[in-house]
């Protein structure tokens, strides 16, 4: 079962965005804050209301795509952020986009992907990467759902996914995630092979 765009265009119509902080989180801000190279290509996939691209662009990270399947939450981050390149807010399917990053942020979009689209993920992440680019972000520890997003799992099962296209620089338990989801992070670094 995937979810496609009117699935997603529902959830933003009827405010269902639990996933959504409201801010970038402590994890995510805290590598932004670390980061020196402000012309790497940057991308944020499934990106909801992309806090995250709003503090790297105000950071002064230029490069940055944002892309989601549905076009609410687009369309209110342009409206939000006007100095933001609109040809960098796509609309579209994530395993549709043909295009090369040095970086690329996971923020609850792996958790909003059926289970049985976890390794094609992981390929399209690789194939999206630059060679030495890295997919950098959290993922869920936790059972959540299996019926419906967000899909939860476990370290060992996320591993097997990524084990043959990256290598692990961090691969651990979150020590700074934000209140409501301590002790149910992954914090992720993993170098393209």
């Amino acid at each position: 079962m995937t979810h496609d765009e009117t699935y997603w265009t529902q959830r933003y119509h009827n405010n269902q965005t639990q996933w959504d902080t409201g801010a970038v989180t402590t994890p995510l801000k805290e590598y932004f804050d670390q980061l020196t190279d402000q012309t790497q290509r940057i991308l944020i996939p499934g990106c909801g209301n992309a806090y995250e691209a709003a503090y790297l662009y105000q950071s002064g990270f230029k490069n940055v795509v944002i892309i989601d399947i549905a076009q609410q939450p687009l369309e209110l981050f342009g409206a939000n952020h006007p100095e933001f390149p609109k040809n960098r807010l796509i609309c579209r399917d994530f395993f549709e986009l043909e295009d090369s990053f040095d970086l690329v942020i996971e923020q609850t979009f792996f958790c909003a992907l059926h289970p049985s689209q976890r390794q094609a993920y992981a390929v399209k992440m690789h194939e999206l990467l630059k060679p030495n680019g890295r997919l950098v972000g959290l993922l869920f520890e936790d059972e959540l759902y299996t019926d419906h997003p967000p899909y939860g799992g476990s370290a060992d099962e996320y591993q097997a996914y990524f084990l043959d296209h990256f290598e692990f620089h961090v691969f651990e338990r979150c020590y700074n995630s934000i209140k409501p989801r301590q002790g149910r992070e992954l914090f992720i670094n993993l170098l393209k092979k």
